[in-house]
């Protein structure tokens, strides 16, 4: 029977166990997009993951969804990320970056810039801006011929990634934001050859796959995918129709792994597992909903076929968290309240658990 502890090869990677931090953001990078000494403590601090997903990376200014996150489009940004890959390494880890392209979920306040997505339709909800929460604009709506270059970015940061010491890099296809805007059946209105039918809004995921294995080869690529969540209020038609299309398409490229999320039924999640033939991480909660994953819902997902399973908001509070779960000791909680508020404080101040005698 397969254990969360069990190894695992991943691509070129053998992982000391199947336990991955799911990437957060914690927008605690530097002006113009830079890695602090803070966020390599961070990482850092939880090398004894399997593999660590770094928080999304902007892969273009235009590409920025929130302030305070880094990027990968500078070489400057490189040069700031080689002390967190230097230190998760030194802690024995691996650690991969997620390349996150906001798209629509921008604001000009943040970026400078007008917002572009596939559509001129805007995401719904209010947008973190540096002057506080805003409705989010109506983006530009990208030419056919502009389409590809964004595309191609995915993989133009993967190459930075990799030079910047990471093992390796995840694409953002999930939560709503510039491939998963694709792949909408309401914010992808298009009629040319990247909207409409699902062979069309599959596309532009495709695309962007194919651009970042060309950078970086197979065996350093992997995706996030949401089947059918509503995050920033797009919405999908023929769930199972569109992901089995897509992920028939990923297999000609022997991924590193998809990674998906459990914002899907689960018998449409357990036919996605069947349909994909290489590793596949398991996210089994909803991002931000009102569970978050456990030893129990991990090994639930272990018996259904995953190979990985990510944790997210445990990590947050728990930088030891794969003894815990192999201990059985106690998951500290969390403190919402410095998720994003910058500084130390709820992120380099969770300890490690202290046993008493």
């Amino acid at each position: 029977m397969t254990t969360l502890f069990d190894r695992y090869r991943l691509g070129e990677l053998t992982l000391p166990n199947r336990v991955v931090m799911a990437p957060m953001s914690r927008v605690r990078a530097a002006a113009g997009g830079l890695a602090t000494p803070s966020m390599a403590a961070y990482y850092a601090q939880r090398a004894t993951a399997g593999l660590i997903v770094s928080e999304g990376v902007q892969p273009s200014l235009i590409g920025q969804s929130n302030p305070g996150t880094a990027g990968l489009h500078t070489d400057e940004q490189v040069a700031a990320w080689r002390p967190v890959t230097d230190a998760v390494h030194t802690n024995g880890g691996r650690i991969f970056a997620q390349i996150m392209h906001g798209g629509r979920v921008s604001h000009p306040d943040t970026t400078g810039l007008q917002p572009v997505g596939p559509s001129a339709v805007a995401a719904v909800g209010d947008v973190f801006t540096p002057n506080g929460p805003q409705p989010a604009p109506v983006p530009r709506a990208l030419d056919t011929s502009e389409v590809p270059e964004h595309a191609r970015s995915y993989g133009e940061a993967a190459r930075r990634a990799v030079d910047a010491g990471f093992d390796g890099v995840e694409l953002h296809g999930a939560n709503g934001y510039l491939i998963s805007q694709f792949l909408s059946s309401n914010a992808n209105l298009r009629t040319d050859s990247y909207g409409g039918s699902v062979a069309h809004r599959i596309r532009f995921a495709v695309e962007a796959v194919a651009a970042t294995v060309d950078a970086v080869g197979a065996a350093r690529t992997g995706i996030r995918l949401s089947p059918g969540g509503t995050f920033w209020g797009v919405e999908e038609t023929g769930i199972p129709e569109l992901y089995a299309a897509l992920l028939a398409e990923l297999a000609r490229f022997d991924l590193a792994y998809v990674h998906l999320e459990a914002t899907a039924d689960e018998e449409v999640l357990i036919g996605l597992r069947r349909a994909w033939p290489g590793a596949l991480i398991m996210n089994p909660v909803v991002p931000m909903g009102p569970k978050q994953t456990d030893r129990t819902a991990a090994d639930h997902w272990l018996g259904l076929g995953a190979d990985l399973i990510s944790f997210g908001r445990a990590f947050i509070s728990n930088p030891d968290l794969v003894e815990r779960l192999r201990t059985g000791v106690p998951i500290a909680p969390v403190d919402p309240d410095t998720y994003y508020q910058g500084g130390d404080a709820g992120y380099l101040t969770y300890p490690a658990y202290q046993h008493t005698a």
